[in-house]
């Protein structure tokens, strides 16, 4: 069977599946994005608490993406793509740009703040724009440690292929390889691509896994899901995956369960909601730190109407 849009629909999930969730569409600085986490169904998968999928869309002559100056706290942000290019500035005066298969990972801790847009020399010609950027939640021992920035490039990341399987990781440990970027909790990110056919399992050390299925559609015991689902797994099970007859390109994603419930507004994740009003305060009072090449514009301080969420495990 052919899993409909509406998982309302779904009369059964295969063993060892939890949930389906579908992304819900958003914009960021011009620029349409579907939201996989956090989502109704579930806030978190391991410490992976918001995942968004950007594009695949495309810019015309003299436009490009512009994510203003905006604030962090208690997360790590992971900027990964397939086309185009994405250029990163942040309060520490890193000044970086992003291509398709690098690993950007900023870690704001006690508080950064940072700009995504399209480097100004390449407006001109316009082009393609298509990638994944997920938020890590810190554990709470290093909720407020200081700020970093890391950039990996793609060649400095391992590359796996078997069977028909291409699979990079990103982050973390799987598949008995180990990716360069430092973490501070266990957890596992990776990037597959399977030729028709072929088959992937999961990794099984982690406690908590998920899937996103980017392009193409895979079958999971005798049931097929497309493309912008995330899947949800429980933990210990045995799963494979196998590529439908197009093939299929997927995230794989989790990690150990978070040492309690996360709260959310806005761009700030604390495992404390006094830790979020003092970000707020300071966000309006102009206590964050200015960005070096990119200090005359900010996003404002949303309304109070959007409510602070807590992220907690489903029951």
């Amino acid at each position: 069977m052919s899993v409909e849009q509406d998982p309302a629909a779904i009369p059964h999930l295969p063993e060892g599946m939890e949930q389906v969730i579908i992304p819900r569409a958003h914009d960021i600085g011009g620029f349409e994005v579907r939201r996989a986490l956090p989502a109704r169904e579930r806030q978190m998968i391991g410490p992976f608490i918001f995942f968004d999928q950007m594009g695949p869309g495309e810019f015309l002559s003299g436009q490009g993406l512009d994510v203003r100056p905006h604030p962090h706290i208690g997360l790590s942000t992971v900027t990964y793509l397939f086309e185009g290019s994405i250029q990163h500035r942040d309060s520490l005066g890193s000044d970086q740009p992003i291509t398709p298969g690098d690993v950007n990972w900023m870690t704001a801790g006690r508080g950064i703040a940072h700009s995504e847009r399209t480097a100004q020399e390449l407006r001109p010609a316009g082009g393609k724009l298509f990638g994944i950027q997920s938020w890590v939640a810190l554990p709470k021992g290093a909720e407020e440690d200081a700020p970093a920035f890391v950039h990996h490039p793609g060649a400095t990341l391992p590359m796996l292929e078997d069977g028909g399987v291409r699979l990079r990781l990103i982050a973390g440990d799987a598949f008995g390889a180990k990716a360069p970027v430092v973490t501070h909790s266990p957890l596992f990110y990776a990037d597959a691509m399977l030729d028709p056919g072929a088959a992937l399992p999961l990794p099984e050390g982690h406690e908590e896994r998920g899937v996103y299925v980017l392009r193409g559609a895979v079958t999971i015991a005798g049931d097929v899901f497309d493309a912008g689902r995330m899947l949800v797994f429980r933990a210990g099970d045995s799963i494979s995956l196998r590529a439908g007859p197009a093939g299929a390109r997927l995230l794989l994603l989790g990690g150990a369960v978070m040492d309690g419930p996360r709260h959310i507004f806005w761009n700030f994740v604390s495992s404390s909601r006094e830790r979020i009003e003092q970000a707020k305060a300071d966000w309006k009072a102009g206590r964050f730190g200015k960005i070096p090449g990119d200090d005359k514009e900010f996003i404002p301080l949303p309304e109070e109407r959007i409510r602070l969420r807590a992220a907690t495990r489903p029951s």
